[in-house]
């Protein structure tokens, strides 16, 4: 589909209603601006659908699995339907459990908790750090990046033919790059996986709220995502996919919840009986809210129907980068180039920018929010900046001050909700920075770069 062509249907898929989208910041230029929100990748807004149903639940909130009263009753049917909805939107196959965590961080830790003995396992640099370093009990093996789909395939299929001796093994891959926004061949990876006896996760964070995902369709053996990500910000994640693993390995956590059966043995000693449901590692009283606030969302990206979400989308990359490809210092950062497909996340330098300045600079004086630094995936913004190992850089901002070089970039991101406009004042306000310069004074403080109200 061309940019024209969506341009001219997109009304048909106006932006999905959000929190916060009539926010006003102050700018430090004076006088306020209605808050353009371009840091999806980090938390999307929830989508008001998931705040009014929230809302209207929160009154009849109550205990889940315990309680006999109808507050009870009510909170466990909504919190077990939650979990079916996930598994509709995930495409599921029978017998896959679906269990609620904090966060795809969460969900990836409880499946590495539960990799059995001996178990090696395959993981790009390329990964978020949330997929690239929970997997401390194991044998790991890292992968260089890639610099094309079909390169990263062929690099899984020798890592893996090359493995000694032929245990137990694990792939894990993102399906959106956070940093780049570009998508992974999630399917043709998962084929070479099973085709050498290995089992594969996907990290969906930044797939899922963009894309349809199923587990089925792309053979994947778990799927892994955050409700912060996804429209439903309530401390919430999902890890879903074969029990097999989940139901054999020790509970993620101990304690009420994951246990059907405790006894005093005469020895003083007790026995456990574990669940071997997704209730195993669910220990504690869940977060039905975050729960049911997934749930929600899913919902409501499905009615919206992710082919017209895709192609509104694609329509505000297609904007975002034909704007910064008319400003020569800036650079778009990309592992497979410029003709990849991505998802609403691209990561950019700018030639004489200290990328923190710039960020700020977005901020105080243009009320546009985005994100700087290394975004958790340290390695990969190496590769991609062409740094050296030992060159200082932070998750956050690095400490160099305005004008000086830095390790780190400066990334934009959006999605269903966001309007046109948004991206349109992002694209003016950075050719106005590079063509004219900060309007505005920038000091260094506790390693960010901020505005310098000291005058």
């Amino acid at each position: 589909m061309s940019v024209s062509t969506v341009a001219a249907d997109r009304s048909v898929c106006a932006p999905l209603p959000v929190l916060g989208r009539d926010v006003t910041v102050p700018l430090v230029t004076g006088g306020e601006v209605t808050y353009a929100a371009l840091d999806y990748a980090a938390s999307a807004p929830a989508l008001q659908r998931v705040w009014d149903d929230v809302a209207a639940y929160a009154p009849y909130y109550g205990s889940v699995h315990r309680g006999a009263g109808y507050l009870s009753q009510l909170s466990t049917d909504l919190f077990e339907n939650a979990r079916r909805t996930v598994a509709e939107f995930l495409g599921c196959r029978d017998g896959d459990q679906v269990v609620f965590t904090r966060s795809t961080t969460d969900s990836l830790n409880l499946l590495a908790d539960a990799l059995p003995a001996g178990c090696q396992v395959f993981v790009f640099e390329t990964e978020h750090h949330a997929s690239l370093l929970p997997w401390r009990n194991a044998r790991v093996t890292y992968l260089d990046a890639p610099s094309s789909p079909r390169e990263a395939v062929e690099t899984l299929e020798r890592a893996l033919a090359d493995r000694e001796p032929h245990g137990p093994a694990l792939v894990c891959v993102t399906g959106a790059s956070n940093v780049t926004g570009e998508l992974w061949p999630v399917r043709e990876l998962a084929a070479a996986a099973h085709a050498h006896g290995a089992r594969i996760v996907l990290d969906a964070a930044q797939l899922a709220p963009h894309h349809p995902v199923s587990v089925a369709e792309l053979d994947v053996d778990w799927v892994a995502f955050s409700g912060h990500k996804l429209y439903a910000p309530f401390g919430s994640g999902v890890l879903a996919g074969r029990a097999d693993w989940l139901r054999e390995a020790e509970p993620y956590l101990a304690g009420g919840g994951a246990s059907r059966k405790v006894a005093r043995r005469t020895d003083g000693g007790v026995d456990v009986e574990w669940h071997e449901t997704a209730a195993r590692h669910e220990a504690g009283s869940p977060n039905v809210i975050g729960a049911y606030s997934i749930a929600s969302a899913c919902a409501a990206l499905t009615e919206a129907g992710f082919d017209q979400l895709v192609a509104r989308e694609q329509y505000l990359i297609e904007k975002v980068r034909a704007g910064l490809a008319g400003v020569p210092e800036v650079r778009i950062l990309s592992l497979f180039g410029d003709d990849a497909p991505r998802v609403g996340v691209l990561s950019f330098v700018v030639d004489g920018w200290n990328s923190s300045h710039f960020a700020a600079a977005l901020s105080a004086e243009y009320g546009i929010g985005v994100r700087d630094g290394l975004f958790c995936a340290h390695p990969l913004l190496r590769t991609l900046l062409g740094s050296d190992p030992q060159t200082q850089g932070e998750c956050g901002a690095p400490e160099a001050a305005p004008g000086e070089k830095s390790l780190n970039a400066i990334r934009v991101s959006f999605g269903a909700g966001t309007p046109d406009e948004h991206v349109e004042r992002f694209v003016d306000a950075v050719r106005e920075l590079v063509q004219d310069g900060a309007r505005w004074n920038y000091r260094t403080e506790d390693g960010r770069c901020v505005p310098d109200t000291s005058a």
